[in-house]
């Protein structure tokens, strides 16, 4: 069994979480981390040759990693406009966990007609792990809950639905390292995982699906509350 701080989530087999050459995705980590913790700021001008003097590096790399931060929805690039950093704003956030809560469910539906015995006990495997860290090490509650999902949806046939949902769910990842749960939203993963397995035993296919749109839509609006108290906080 792997110990928590050496696990690492990863995303379903078959997809390639980056699709860059190694400096392209590396140059990728980096912007999109300036742009999460506000380094740029929205609207900003990402120049291909400014970005590649900053970085010492080519101007390739660079327009691999605006490629993949465009396909997160962190960069817009307009023709004859060039690439500017998109607002990480509600809107963004909502748009995201939206679009989960309409896939995810008809993901975990097909899941729960197929799983195994071994299926389910990697998911009571992994929920001891969360429940064990207790939220101690918030990163490693991402990456075993990351990977707690990523059991249910690893093996569906619709390889570009698995790809979205790991895509978005790595965006809403990012964005949410600024904030710490709340006690209730702690109480409220726990309990519904533990529930999603009995439904998954239990071959309740519409019961887990039901579930887990609920699930999603907790988790994307927890971040929403926290981003409308910080923002009342700076207007105030």
């Amino acid at each position: 069994m792997a110990e928590t701080s050496d696990f690492k989530a990863k995303p379903p087999e078959g997809i390639d979480p980056i699709g860059a050459s190694s400096e392209g995705a590396s140059l990728y980590q980096l912007i999109r981390e300036d742009i999460i913790e506000g380094r740029l700021a929205a609207n900003d001008r990402l120049v291909v040759t400014d970005l590649a003097r900053r970085h010492g590096t080519s101007t390739n790399p660079v327009r691999e990693a605006l490629q993949l931060l465009r396909g997160e929805g962190f960069v817009t690039l307009v023709p004859n406009r060039g690439a500017r950093v998109r607002p990480i704003d509600q809107d963004f956030v909502r748009d995201i966990y939206e679009i989960g809560v309409l896939i995810e469910p008809a993901l975990t539906r097909w899941f729960v007609n197929m799983a195994t015995v071994e299926d389910i006990a990697e998911l009571e495997r992994i929920q001891g792990l969360i429940e064990e860290n207790n939220f101690a090490d918030t990163f490693k509650h991402s990456e075993l809950d990351t990977a707690f999902h990523t059991v249910m949806y690893q093996k569906h046939y619709n390889r570009h639905a698995a790809e979205l949902w790991w895509k978005h769910r790595e965006v809403l990842r990012a964005v949410s390292r600024r904030f710490n749960f709340t006690l209730a939203r702690r109480a409220a993963i726990l309990s519904e995982h533990r529930e999603l397995i009995a439904h998954v035993k239990a071959g309740n296919a519409n019961e887990a699906a039901e579930l887990i749109a609920r699930h999603v839509e907790g988790s994307g609006r927890h971040i929403l509350e926290h981003m409308r108290a910080r923002n009342a906080a700076r207007a105030g």
